[in-house]
């Protein structure tokens, strides 16, 4: 390769390495911290903590026996743009509750005190029966393994954050090693040269 071609493919590897690397540096720390719970769960979660609600609390309310008019009305003050898709009457928690589903999500309402927990992918959210937030709890596996799949915390971009990334880190990786390879090129050739056993000589016989 002539000097000049050579110094222009140099300049245009290291120029897009060094962009790329910009670029996919946030994901390659995501997937990174990402992997390393997917692999230690435990160690990880001990570190972030978890913070529980004592439910056993809703027994100091008194009960108000809500009816499936009363629930939904509770049901359709969360999300109220979205439609109820589904009701089903499921015991949550040990409590006699009602489940209805929306496109974010799901709200449990507590029949006995109209509790009501507001679920999604990530979150669970616990309400007292006036509407106060009374406890947040985040599924950190699930913030992590959708972080590490989709690069993302939801479905707006599917899998193309993290399939770029996986690409990005491919060509990132290739274009470290030409950078590395290709000025040492000559260096390295003359080592594997020098490396080779030198031609055997004929012996011959003085007469």
């Amino acid at each position: 390769m002539k000097p000049a071609t050579k110094a222009k493919t140099l300049k245009f590897f290291r120029v897009s390495h060094s962009w790329l690397g910009l670029f996919v540096f946030p994901w390659i720390l995501v997937i990174g911290l990402t992997g390393l719970y997917l692999n230690h769960s435990k160690l990880v979660l001990g570190w972030i903590g978890a913070s529980n609600y004592d439910e056993s609390r809703f027994a100091d309310w008194p009960e108000v026996a809500l009816t499936m008019p009363e629930a939904l009305v509770v049901a359709q003050s969360v999300w109220p743009d979205e439609p109820v898709k589904d009701v089903s009457g499921k015991a949550y928690h040990g409590f006699d509750s009602v489940q209805f589903k929306k496109a974010s999500g799901t709200i449990i309402v507590t029949r006995d005190t109209g509790h009501y927990f507001v679920k999604t992918n990530l979150t669970r959210r616990t309400y007292a029966p006036d509407g106060t937030l009374l406890h947040k709890k985040i599924y950190w596996s699930s913030v992590f393994k959708w972080l590490h799949v989709r690069g993302w915390l939801d479905n707006s971009f599917g899998t193309w954050l993290a399939d770029i990334t996986a690409g990005s880190m491919v060509v990132f990786a290739v274009s470290g090693l030409f950078l590395f390879f290709m000025p040492r090129a000559k260096k390295i050739g003359r080592a594997v040269r020098n490396m080779r056993p030198a031609p055997k000589q004929d012996a011959r016989v003085a007469p």
